[in-house]
């Protein structure tokens, strides 16, 4: 049975991608719990995240070579790829364990990641002509939300049996999938690649309103993750300058979480301003507080937190919009490519500010970490400029 209907579509498609990316970071819960010697060591959920993330940005790579969104039904992919990645997530359940196993069952829970996220966003895609932009915000909010999920847990204390909370993660994930695979079918402007193209990427980087959606995204993606992670490290700080005792894991929980809300706001507000003004009011936002970030810690709590609730909020808002650039830019045939394509390349710039923030001098103090991200918003603003301006996109 497949279902009809636009909203009923994106409702389903929304809780199927929140499902399905449940697995993302199950590893936060589990693994510190896991019978392994490992367990005890404060760099193994670090470490599992990373191979998490690396799985993601190969899997991302070779869906988008081998044009698999374009050239398959994207509902079937993405649950063929739910059920892959839900299966690879019950490693963490092996008898007798070990941890290189583990993190290879990570990196493969990554892999067919790549699968839901950005198939997601392609078969959104290929349902709205218009307004896409709206769509992905709702999207991508709920994302956020399952990111900041396991800051709010550590905020009550609470504990969850490992066996459990991967059982059940994985059930979401198989649940999420069979929804989108038997009720959500192909959309209608879904245009079918027939054939594999050796030079698919370099096709869609001739396309200059591709490439410009695509370095105002990487620009982002520098921020967006380094942020995320080092976000209790920044609260932690503040709380030892100030002698205060803010509660670093439920103000980071807040920190991310209202970005959900901006999301689905810029969502509304690109129907009216359309998806680049959004974008670039976002990372003008998020660029300034990169700037003012070492004034941040001399302030108040009420304005070193309404500061940092902005910065949550402005820091992702452009990506929905970005994502719906991408889109835009991209043919319906090569739609599918160009959105895992991004999100390859993004994921794996994340991965070098991460590095870059955690490698910093112990001479460089925390209180201007945050100013070296303030080089991804400039460099989006600078290289998104004039987007749409020959084809009327916006």
């Amino acid at each position: 049975m497949k279902i009809h209907g636009k909203k009923t579509t994106t409702f389903l498609l929304i809780f199927s991608q929140f499902l399905g990316t449940s697995l993302w970071f199950v590893g936060n819960i589990s693994i510190p719990q896991l019978p392994i010697p490992e367990a005890k060591d404060l760099a193994t959920v670090s470490d599992a995240l990373a191979a998490v993330q690396f799985g993601f940005i190969l899997g991302t790579l070779v869906y988008a070579f081998l044009l698999i969104a374009d050239r398959f039904s994207p509902s079937r992919v993405f649950m063929i790829s739910a059920l892959l990645a839900a299966v690879c997530n019950l490693g963490l359940l092996l008898p007798h364990p070990d941890f290189n196993i583990i993190l290879s069952f990570r990196f493969l829970t990554g892999f067919f990641l790549a699968g839901i996220y950005p198939v997601g966003m392609k078969i959104a895609a290929d349902y709205y002509e218009k307004g896409l932009g709206k769509t992905l915000g709702y999207l991508i909010g709920a994302l956020v939300l399952g990111t900041a999920f396991p800051h709010f847990l550590n905020s009550l204390g609470l504990q969850f049996d490992y066996v459990k909370i991967t059982w059940i993660t994985s059930f979401l994930a198989i649940l999420g999938g069979f929804l989108v695979g038997f009720l959500i079918p192909d959309g209608p402007f879904r245009k079918k690649q027939q054939v594999f193209k050796w030079n698919a990427f370099a096709l869609l980087f001739k396309n200059t309103d591709f490439r410009k959606a695509a370095y105002g995204y990487f620009g982002h993606m520098w921020e967006l993750y380094a942020f995320w992670a080092f976000l209790p490290v920044f609260i932690h700080f503040y709380n030892r300058q100030h002698s205060t005792d803010l509660n670093v894991a439920l103000w980071s929980f807040l920190c991310i979480a209202v970005g959900a809300v901006s999301c689905a706001w810029g969502g509304h507000l690109s129907l009216k301003w359309g998806s680049k003004k959004v974008a670039g009011v976002s990372l003008k936002l998020s660029g300034l507080c990169c700037l003012i970030s070492p004034i941040a810690v001399l302030l108040s709590p009420f304005f070193f937190l309404s500061l940092m609730l902005l910065w949550g909020a402005a820091v992702i808002a452009d990506s929905p919009q970005f994502s719906r650039m991408v889109a835009a830019s991209a043919t319906p045939e090569t739609r599918g490519s160009a959105l895992t394509l991004v999100n390859c390349i993004g994921f794996g710039i994340s991965v070098v500010s991460i590095q870059v923030l955690g490698h910093l001098p112990e001479s460089f103090s925390t209180q201007y970490s945050y100013l070296i991200l303030a080089l991804g918003p400039l460099f989006g603003l600078w290289k998104m400029g004039g987007f749409g301006s020959k084809n009327g996109l916006n």
